[in-house]
């Protein structure tokens, strides 16, 4: 295997694993010889995609966990210590997304929703990927922000500030964290034909937001899973603190 992706023996946690992005991150990782442990608050679902992958001989666990209760992702990484003894990868990617109104209607219960999965399960996961991170002396972490933690998102205005403090807590672990070898990077995907955006926004919207990226269309998983691979990549050595986007050109406008 091209040792550019050869991710033989390392162990990845992935959180939000059940559908979209974690889910096909899992597949991927597995099958260039990953360990894993994934999480979802959707128990059956990640349970289902754990069992499908285990199918093709791979080491993997799944588990519930609500990323917006700290010992719950403190949880996934004593589940990875105990069974595979190194955290080598962590991938903080279970979020929520609301529906699409204007900023003066956006209420105080999404403003919690949007703070508890997309900023404190973001924190709670890196808090303890870090501490045993410290402990080997490397590790590398990939969060999930958005375009929208980038630039303004109209209509999604708790949505966007929460991808905005994603992007801060990755910035500022990098800094932090560099001196002992450990990565953390961002990724900030355009809108991506996942189940966050399929359900929120039917054919039409679709179209309409496609117009928006100088490509014309929204992204496929498959496109935003290749970039998060390349991040992880083991030979992908003096990279942090970048918050990458993959927009289909929405960065060049």
């Amino acid at each position: 295997m091209d040792p550019l992706l050869d991710f033989s023996g390392k162990v990845a946690i992935i959180t939000g694993a059940a559908q979209g992005f974690g889910q096909l991150l899992a597949q991927e990782l597995a099958n260039r010889g990953a360990k894993l442990v994934i999480s979802d608050i959707n128990e059956a679902g990640v349970h289902k995609v754990a069992d499908d992958i285990a199918a093709t001989g791979a080491e993997i666990l799944a588990m519930k966990c609500d990323v917006s209760k700290n010992d719950q992702c403190k949880l996934m990484v004593d589940t990875a210590m105990d069974v595979f003894g190194r955290v080598d990868i962590g991938v903080n990617n279970a979020g929520v997304a609301h529906e699409f109104m204007p900023f003066h209607q956006i209420d105080e219960s999404i403003m919690d929703s949007q703070f508890a999965v997309n900023v404190k399960g973001v924190q709670f996961g890196m808090r303890h990927q870090i501490q045993q991170m410290l402990t080997q002396g490397e590790g590398v972490i990939l969060n999930v922000s958005s375009m929208a933690g980038i630039g303004g998102a109209a209509l999604g205005s708790a949505y966007s500030m929460a991808k905005h403090a994603v992007i801060g807590l990755t910035k500022t672990a990098a800094v932090e964290y560099g001196r002992a070898n450990i990565r953390v990077n961002a990724i900030c995907p355009f809108f991506t034909l996942t189940p966050m955006v399929t359900n929120f926004a039917d054919a039409e919207q679709q179209q309409k937001m496609s117009r928006g990226a100088p490509m014309k269309r929204l992204g496929e998983p498959k496109e935003i899973v290749a970039v998060m691979l390349m991040m992880l990549s083991p030979a992908n050595t003096y990279m942090t603190g970048q918050c990458i986007a993959v927009d289909g050109g929405v960065s060049a406008l």
